[in-house]
This record gives C-alpha cells, sequence and structure tokens, in this order.
C-alpha cells in the first residue's frame, strides 16, 4: 500500500520544497547575484513541485494495483488516453503537462544567462536534461504501480513542449534582467 497521496500532501510537499529553495537560493544570491540566485533557487523549486505533483497519487493513497490492473510498458499513443479534464480545474490534461514545464525552463535560461558565452550550450543541454527528467518521472509512474499513475509518451512530448515555451519565455526575461550586469557588483562586493 502507498501510504501517502491527495492534494494536502501534494501541497505540504511544495511549501517544505520552497522553504529549502528559499535558503538555497539566498545563498546562491550572495556569491553568484539576486537574479541568478534566485533564479536557480525557484529552478530547483520547481523541480521539486514536478515531482510533487507527478509521483504522488492525487486522490490519496490509492491501496493495492493488482498486477493484471498494472500497465506493462509506456503509451505510445500520441494523445494518449489522458482525459479531458483534471482534478485542478477543468482544463485538458495535456495543456497541464505542458504548463507544468514552462517556468523550470523560463528558469533555466534566466540562470544560464549570467555566463552568456557558456549560455549558449547550457541552454540545450539543460532543455535536453528537462527532457530526461520527463522522461524519468513517466519511468518511475510505469515501474511503481502503487501510486496509480500511468506512463505514457503524450506527457513527454507535452513536457519538453512546455519546457521549450518556457526557454522562449526565459529569453525575453533574461533580456529585461539582464542577469550578466550583476558579475561585476558581485565581485565588488566579494573584494570588500
Amino acid at each position: 500500500m502507498f501510504p501517502v497521496g491527495g492534494v494536502e500532501v501534494m501541497l505540504i510537499g511544495a511549501v517544505v520544497s520552497l522553504l529549502v529553495c528559499l535558503a538555497l537560493a539566498g545563498a546562491w544570491t550572495r556569491s553568484l547575484g539576486w537574479v541568478t540566485g534566485w533564479s536557480m533557487g525557484l529552478l530547483v523549486w520547481t523541480l521539486c513541485v514536478i515531482a510533487v505533483v507527478t509521483l504522488i497519487p492525487a486522490d490519496g493513497a490509492p491501496g493495492i494495483v493488482p498486477a493484471e490492473g498494472r500497465l506493462a510498458a509506456c503509451s505510445w499513443d500520441l494523445g494518449g488516453p489522458a482525459p479531458d479534464g483534471f482534478w485542478i480545474f477543468d482544463s485538458g490534461q495535456r495543456l497541464l503537462n505542458t504548463v507544468l514545464f514552462v517556468p523550470s525552463g523560463a528558469l533555466l535560461v534566466v540562470a544560464a544567462a549570467r555566463w552568456r558565452q557558456w549560455a549558449v550550450l547550457a541552454v540545450p543541454v539543460g532543455l535536453a536534461l528537462l527532457a530526461a527528467y520527463s522522461f524519468g518521472i513517466e519511468m518511475v509512474q510505469l515501474e511503481l504501480a502503487r501510486i496509480d499513475r500511468a506512463c505514457d509518451v503524450t506527457d513527454m512530448v507535452d513536457n519538453a513542449s512546455g519546457a521549450v515555451i518556457g526557454a522562449g519565455i526565459g529569453l525575453l526575461l533574461a533580456l529585461l534582467l539582464r542577469p550578466w550586469r550583476h558579475r561585476d557588483a558581485v565581485r565588488e562586493r566579494v573584494r570588500f
């Protein structure tokens, strides 16, 4: 039996991880500047929230999932068996899967933009890692039938699409916030 689940557990997980990530953001801000420090701290938090909402059963502890009710492989039906609605609000699950990864993609770009010469490499690698994170989550959902989730290739495509959309938004934010400006201010502060 999977011992925990439900919206309350998800909210507790999100709040606890937020507190930890705020502490990380504060530490990173001292050495990297406020834009990069906060974007890195919030990036870590978005990854924690993604894990919480995708790996904790939404409707409480599901109990036992019989072996014959367990999927043997991921659904490769693009557009798949996703329901029309989801438990948060009445919308398509595909839209929610896409939106879930948008903040991570945006924060990745803002964090990487501090090092402009490396951002050209870091952003595509980071997007690939976000896609791999989505793949990993789907594999965990497949292997742990007790969390009452289903592995679906559509989720992976939607998650990766959300990360790419987020990267576009992050590019605009990086141009607005210009995190590379804060390097010199941090160097001056560290010298004294």
